[in-house]
């Protein structure tokens, strides 16, 4: 389900999916095929791992990452689940092929800038 919310979503950032929401900065947002298919990779990656253990992975990972990167920005895309999703934003069938627990994959590839 798709809500608008300007305050739900983090300065910086034009949506952010709270398992079964997924918030967009404006409703023009809808329509951007490519942030939907996103932020619908990322419903997957949190139903695959029961929502919960979802962000506690999440958070530690992003922790994690800062230590490393020293920036918010570079330690967010490259989170696993944030590479996995921008890997493949652009393939809108992605969903349909995607292997159980496919963020698993982008945990120690490449990083993204």
């Amino acid at each position: 389900m798709i809500l608008f919310s300007k305050y739900l979503v983090p300065k910086g950032y034009t949506g952010i999916t709270i398992y079964p929401f997924v918030f967009l900065k404006r409703k023009a947002l809808a329509e951007d095929k490519i942030l939907i298919n996103h932020e619908r990779i990322h419903l997957r990656q949190q139903i695959e791992l029961l929502i919960l253990p979802f962000y506690i992975w999440y958070i530690i990972e992003f922790i994690i990452r800062f230590f490393y990167y020293r920036k918010w920005h570079l330690a967010y895309k490259n989170i696993s689940f944030e590479r996995e999703s921008y890997t493949n934003e652009k393939d809108l069938d992605y969903l349909k092929s995607r292997s159980l627990w496919g963020f698993i994959n982008y945990v120690f590839s490449k990083s993204l800038n």
